[in-house]
């Protein structure tokens, strides 16, 4: 009896074995997600001063404000911006009218951007010395547009001051302001 137990015993072992696992469904999938977080946002850098130089009533004085960087870390799908720059009128002493150089007599090309990075395009606002405009009111510096992620450009813009006649003699403070959005 003990051996019809075993032989018994020994055949099931033999169909389960030859039988081998269930067949079942032995894929899972995992849905993984991440973030991309942005570096930083939209950034314009300036030189704090700039000497362009001297010249006598009814001259032109003109010089180089130094570097300008506008530096977009949003990480956008479409990280477009456009920089401007306005003027202040350029005083000394009291500020009367002879102590004033109107904003009108102030004028600004950007040049081509001396640096890039990131895709897209990066479009001047004045290219050359022909293109110069009166910055008493804002106008547009540097332009970027299309491409995806960060980028940055930086340009060297030069600044022409027309003197008025009947200008006194003194040392003119006026502040160039950038922005970009």
């Amino acid at each position: 009896m003990r051996r019809k137990i075993l032989a018994g015993l020994a055949g099931v072992a033999a169909v389960v074995a030859l039988a081998g696992p269930a067949a079942a469904d032995t894929t899972g999938d995992t849905i993984v997600t991440l973030t991309v977080d942005a570096a930083g946002g939209l950034s314009i850098t300036v030189p704090a001063t700039a000497n362009i130089g001297h010249g006598i009533e009814g001259s032109t004085v003109t010089g180089l404000l130094g570097p300008v960087t506008v530096l977009d870390q949003r990480g956008s799908l479409t990280p477009n911006w456009t920089a401007t720059v306005i003027s202040t009128d350029f005083i000394t002493g009291g500020g009367s009218s002879g102590e004033t150089i109107p904003n009108i007599n102030v004028l600004y090309w950007s040049g081509p951007a001396t640096a890039t990075a990131g895709s897209g395009t990066f479009t001047p606002g004045q290219p050359t010395a022909a293109q110069q405009v009166i910055i008493n009111v804002p106008r547009t510096a540097m332009t970027h547009t299309g491409g995806t992620g960060n980028n940055f450009a930086t340009w060297n813009p030069t600044l022409v001051v027309n003197i008025p006649v009947g200008t006194v003699q003194g040392v003119y403070t006026g502040t160039v302001t950038h922005s970009v959005f």
